[in-house]
This record gives C-alpha cells, sequence and structure tokens, in this order.
C-alpha cells in the first residue's frame, strides 16, 4: 500500500509539472548525473522511495522490481538464489538503483557475452507525458508486440517517461569463474580476442591494459577446467575484486585524470587501433576502448567513424561538444519524433541526450 500511495505521489507531481510547464529531472540514487549532458531542470522528481520487489520465481529466471530499489540490494537477492543479471551493469555508488541502470542502459564486463541491458527487459510500467501510469511488454518474451517502448526507455536517461518498474530476464550464476592474465601487446591481445570468438571457450570477460590480457571463464567445473588448459596465462588470485573494478571504475585506470574521459565502442574483430592514446584500457574483446585524452573531439570521433564505431564523452567536459556521437540527420528526425510523441509537453528533461531532447 505505502509504495501505491508513492506511485500516485509521483503521478501526482508529474501531472503537476504538466499544469505548471515544469521541466522534470528524474533520478533515484543520482550516481549517475555525471553521464550525458548537463543540462538545468526547475524541479528534480525523486523516485528512489519507490523500491522493492513486485515478483520474483527464481525458477522462471525472471525478476519484477521497482524503479527505485538499489542495484547492492537486487543484487544480494538475486546470490541467495545463485542468480545475477546478465549485463552486469556498474555500481557508481550504494545508491545506484535499477532505474538508474535502465535509464542509463550502461553494462559491465560481460555484456558482449551475455547480451546488454535492452537485450534482457521484458516489460516496464512508467508515466508517460501525458502523466498517464502505463504498461508495456510483460514477464515472458512472446508479450513484446508492436513497438518496444520498454525498449527505448533503455538509455534514455529520463527524456522519455518515469520508471516505475521493470520486468527483468536473468541468468544463472556460474558454477565456477576463474581469471587469467596473460603478458602480451595490444596487437597480440586484439589477435586473440579474434582468435577465440568463433570457439566454444566459456568467456564471460576480458580486459587489457598495461599490456596484460585478462580473460574470464565462468560456467560449469568440468567445462572451466577442460577450457582453462587452452589458456596460456597465470591464474589471478584476486580476480572477482578486479572485476569489480573494472565494473565500477574503481580501476586505477579510472582514478586521478585530469583529462576528459573517453568510450569508443566498435564492431567486434575490429583491428588494434594504434593511433589512440597510449594509457589506455580495452574491454569487451576489443569492441570497447576507454582513453583519457584531450584531443579535440572531432579527432577522437574521427577515429570512430572511420572503424565504423561512435565516440561517447563519458565524463568531463569539452567546451561546446555534446556527450555523444552525433547522429545521422534522419535518425535525429526520428529521435525528436520519438521525443514528441512519448512527451508530448515536454516535461521530461531535455538537453541529456541531444539538444531538444
Amino acid at each position: 500500500m505505502i509504495n501505491n500511495d508513492i506511485r500516485e505521489q509521483l503521478q501526482h507531481e508529474v501531472l503537476d509539472a504538466i499544469d505548471k510547464y515544469e521541466v522534470l529531472r528524474i533520478h533515484g540514487g543520482d550516481s549517475k548525473n555525471f553521464y550525458g549532458n548537463q543540462i538545468a531542470s526547475t524541479k528534480t522528481l525523486d523516485i528512489s522511495a519507490h523500491s522493492g520487489i513486485i515478483d520474483y520465481e527464481p525458477t522462471e529466471l525472471v525478476i519484477t522490481v521497482r524503479a527505485g530499489t538499489k542495484l547492492k540490494e537486487l543484487e544480494a537477492l538475486l546470490t541467495e538464489y545463485a542468480q545475477q543479471l546478465p549485463f552486469e551493469p556498474p555500481m557508481h555508488n550504494e545508491n545506484s538503483t535499477i532505474g538508474g541502470v535502465v535509464a542509463a542502459g550502461l553494462s559491465g564486463p560481460r555484456r558482449p557475452f551475455s547480451g546488454a541491458v535492452r537485450d534482457h527487459i521484458l516489460g516496464m510500467t512508467l508515466i508517460n507525458g501525458q502523466g498517464k501510469i502505463v504498461t508495456f511488454g510483460g514477464q515472458v518474451m512472446k508479450n513484446v508486440a508492436g513497438y518496444d517502448v520498454s525498449r527505448l526507455m533503455v538509455g534514455s536517461l529520463g527524456s522519455l517517461g518515469v520508471i516505475l518498474s521493470v520486468s527483468i530476464k536473468l541468468i544463472p550464476a556460474p558454477a565456477s569463474e576463474v581469471t587469467f592474465a596473460i603478458e602480451t601487446t595490444q596487437q597480440k591481445a586484439i589477435n586473440l580476442f579474434n582468435q577465440w570468438r568463433p570457439t566454444p571457450l566459456p568467456i564471460s570477460a576480458t580486459c587489457f591494459y598495461e599490456d596484460c590480457l585478462y580473460v574470464r571463464l565462468s560456467g560449469g567445473h568440468q567445462s572451466v577446467a577442460t577450457f582453462s588448459k587452452q589458456i596460456q596465462g597465470e591464474q589471478l588470485a584476486n580476480s572477482e575484486s578486479f572485476w569489480s573494478s573494472i565494473r565500477n571504475q574503481s580501476h586505477t585506470f579510472f582514478q586521478h585524470q585530469n583529462k576528459p574521459l573517453w568510450r569508443l565502442s566498435f564492431p567486434p574483430a575490429t583491428p588494434a587501433l594504434q593511433n589512440l592514446e597510449k594509457n589506455t584500457l580495452i574491454e569487451w574483446g576489443g569492441a570497447q576502448y576507454w582513453l583519457f585524452s584531450n584531443a579535440p573531439s572531432n579527432i577522437i570521433r574521427g577515429v570512430a567513424e572511420k572503424n565504423k564505431g561512435h565516440a561517447t564523452l563519458y565524463k568531463g567536459e569539452q567546451p561546446g561538444v555534446n556527450k555523444f556521437h552525433p547522429l545521422p540527420a534522419e535518425l535525429m528526425k526520428l529521435q525528436k519524433r520519438l521525443k514528441n510523441t512519448l512527451d508530448p509537453h515536454n516535461i521530461f528533461v531535455s538537453g541529456r541526450l541531444y539538444k531538444g531532447f
């Protein structure tokens, strides 16, 4: 009953914003306030109190949870049943919420091997731009029909509506995990990524940093033991804390830098990029590069485009530079049309993604 009251209060605040022509900035734990363009709003809408599990059936590998639920609490519950979120989202601080995870659409080390946030969202309840509480999708894939609004909300950064709850597909936690460290060069690391990609190796994460390649194997005890013999490296003793530092961006690489942090994403099997900053961290089998750089955005994004990728200014500022890679004109028109359809009164914060929406 308490959460129903909170939901009605959130709906009331949205309706009030429509009446007063106020712009709302939606947040839960506010752990990702750095992400996206910095914008001004007249009012904040705090959803953190709207928390808790709505429905969880471990045998079905599906959970429905309120958006304000803290990520650490959700994962603690899943651990009790030997299950986990497939996309291993970053937890930027202890207040990170599952609603923020979905709104930001950020995935961690497991993403290229188990899928992204969007791939595992089955349904969602939200408050739309007319102040109505609406539900899309369900708890099984077959319920998704027509426009998949629930997945459109992933990565929208609160610009399309207020996420109230989400239904998420889970995966079993692996019975065994082991990480190997291999001293090598960037070129050889990329070659290994491409060599491993078509094989049945149970890889669940990769990282290359300071001439060392880290590869994590996950699965059944026998499977991991068997395939471990194919990895020529030294077993990493503190593997859990290592991958936690990569996932949550608390690793040494991410600390104490006075330059903007860029995230570059590329298609699988992209050749090694040598014309970037020397201090670079590579994830996702060579599909994601992190680098700190003061280089002009057109240089960095030019490298990304040349290799059919895109570049996001993840942290920090460059005057006049949009945080997200520019969209082609036709796709930008589609994005604006979507924004106008879902938020006709323009009450949800605009400009966080791109100017105007």
